[in-house]
């Protein structure tokens, strides 16, 4: 993406202060210096000395505008002391606009110092159907104010419970896309794929780098699953190291007799790709919006032999309860619970691991979301003795890799578990934030209750909106290759305080566009 980068300074400004304020100002826009394509102002301080050495530092030219040209751009931001000054209501703002053409958008509004001004804008495409001025340059209006410190977040409250409707199996969506795609081979903010910023961390990166040095020797889980056995109070038969929790889809699809499987949806859709490649024909119990997308055990066919769920739900972010979950195992019934983000729930309430009173339970834990380890492979089941065999026996020979065996045994120490609880309590104030900021959009409607480190939204025509928000720099996870949504729905990782703003500046912008 190509930037340009909008200066207002005062006489004697110097080179210091104004590169300083652009790195701010790039950082905050995501973007590096190597994007930059122009340091555009007005023309009487385009001979600025610091402006002119900012610009040469940047290996960028100087862009001046007069004052009539800046005057006639509408900026987000006016001030009367530049429109007295200058004769526009904010230089910087209109001189980033101006300069990055027709279509423009701010990634960053008007940014100050003691002696100068800065915004960042791109050029961003027209929507076809939208030729008139108002969808060119646009103010950000509303969203991310709303979050702002002093502002209290607004969650919705959740929905009771109401009937569900049974589905057989359709091909209409692709249960094999994932968030990974959203963001492959593109230079996006990444608001698709659920796995915590800034992971791993340094000690746990030291931990795995020193296992390279035993990887002559062949892989040695029992170190490992003992740790993650006495992590939930169980003992080791309980537990089996996976690749992954897709890889224990897999086992599960393949290792486990199944008459008649149900896979409750919207959930990820892997278990009930791996359960059709393995030759079953699956049932979808949909959860329904109108009810917040909770579960209603009742739902589930009495004779279904294998059920799945997930909680917290991937993508609706619902937790359930574990008492309506537990309701659903019966004798003779695999009750499969996919955990995957439930070390990002404070206390990991509601969750059923380590539980032996519920039967046929299968808990599926996943290291690589907290920890940041997707390209690693590492997770586990936890379930009864003879289940485990099971699986174990579907297992080729090593499936676990040294380093991810060192990782699960790392991740689940006690200073690991601690820094996971800290990481989930800040990853619920981040989502407050961003669910604050959505609820100034009258167009965007949030699933009620989120608990995990993604909310889901539906906007009318999301999916021109995502694409909108990939021309500013932003990737989001579609929603219509879950069963149970459509095009209107999209998935967003919660994310550190200024990402969020970022984005939801872009949001105004493309709903603007695109509305």
């Amino acid at each position: 993406m190509s930037v340009h980068v909008g200066v207002g300074a005062r006489s004697g400004v110097s080179a210091a202060e104004v590169l300083a304020l652009v790195a701010e100002c790039l950082r905050e826009a995501g973007v590096t210096a190597g994007a930059v394509r122009a340091l555009a102002t007005l023309d009487s301080r385009a001979a600025e000395p610091g402006i002119v050495r900012a610009a040469a530092s940047l290996g960028v030219p100087v862009r001046g505008f007069a004052a009539g040209e800046l005057a006639a751009v509408p900026v987000p931001h006016p001030s009367r002391v530049p429109l007295a000054a200058a004769g526009t209501a904010s230089v910087a703002e209109a001189a980033a606009l101006r300069s990055a053409g027709e279509g423009a958008v701010l990634l960053v509004p008007k940014r100050k110092t003691r002696r100068a001004t800065c915004a960042v804008a791109a050029f961003v495409p027209v929507c076809p159907d939208q030729g008139g001025p108002g969808a060119r340059l646009l103010p950000l209006t509303h969203g991310y104010i709303a979050g702002e410190p002093g502002s209290p977040p607004t969650i919705p409250t959740p929905h009771t419970t109401a009937a569900m409707d049974t589905h057989t199996q359709s091909d209409a969506h692709d249960l094999r896309h994932h968030g990974d795609a959203e963001v492959r081979d593109e230079k996006l903010i990444d608001l698709a794929v659920n796995v915590r910023t800034d992971t791993p961390p340094d000690w746990l990166r030291e931990r795995i780098a020193h296992s390279l040095f035993g990887l002559a020797a062949y892989p040695d889980g029992r170190s490992a699953r003992a740790a993650v056995a006495e992590r939930h109070d169980l003992p080791p038969g309980r537990v089996l190291l996976t690749a992954g929790a897709a890889e224990a889809f897999v086992l599960i699809a393949r290792a486990l007799p199944a008459r008649r499987p149900v896979v409750v949806h919207p959930q990820f859709t892997e278990p009930e790709a791996a359960l059709r490649d393995a030759g079953h024909q699956v049932e979808r119990v949909l959860l329904r919006e109108e009810d917040g997308f909770r579960l209603d055990p009742a739902a589930v066919p009495e004779d279904a032999d294998l059920v799945v769920i997930g909680n917290p739900t991937n993508p609706t972010s619902v937790l359930h309860p574990a008492a309506a979950i537990a309701a659903l195992a019966r004798p003779g019934r695999t009750l499969v619970v996919d955990e995957a983000f439930m070390d990002a729930v404070p206390g990991e309430r509601e969750s059923l691991a380590g539980r032996t009173d519920v039967p046929g339970l299968v808990v599926l834990r996943s290291l690589t979301k907290t920890w940041g380890l997707a390209g690693l492979r590492i997770g586990y089941v936890l379930a009864e003795p003879e289940t485990v065999l099971a699986l174990e026996r579907t297992q080729p020979l090593w499936p676990v890799s040294t380093p991810a065996l060192v990782a699960a045994e790392a991740c689940v120490s006690r200073p690991a578990l601690a820094e996971a609880e800290l990481a989930a309590h800040r990853i619920g104030v981040e989502r407050a934030h961003l669910l604050a900021g959505l609820a100034e959009f009258d167009e965007v409607r949030t699933v009620p209750g989120a608990e995990g480190p993604f909310v889901l939204i539906r906007i009318d025509g999301a999916d021109a909106v995502r694409e909108r928000l990939r021309a500013l720099g932003f990737a989001a996870r579609r929603g219509d290759t879950f069963p149970g949504l459509d095009r209107n729905w999209l998935r967003l990782a919660v994310r550190d305080r200024v990402t969020t703003n970022r984005f939801l500046q872009a949001l105004d912008q493309a709903l603007l566009i695109c509305g």
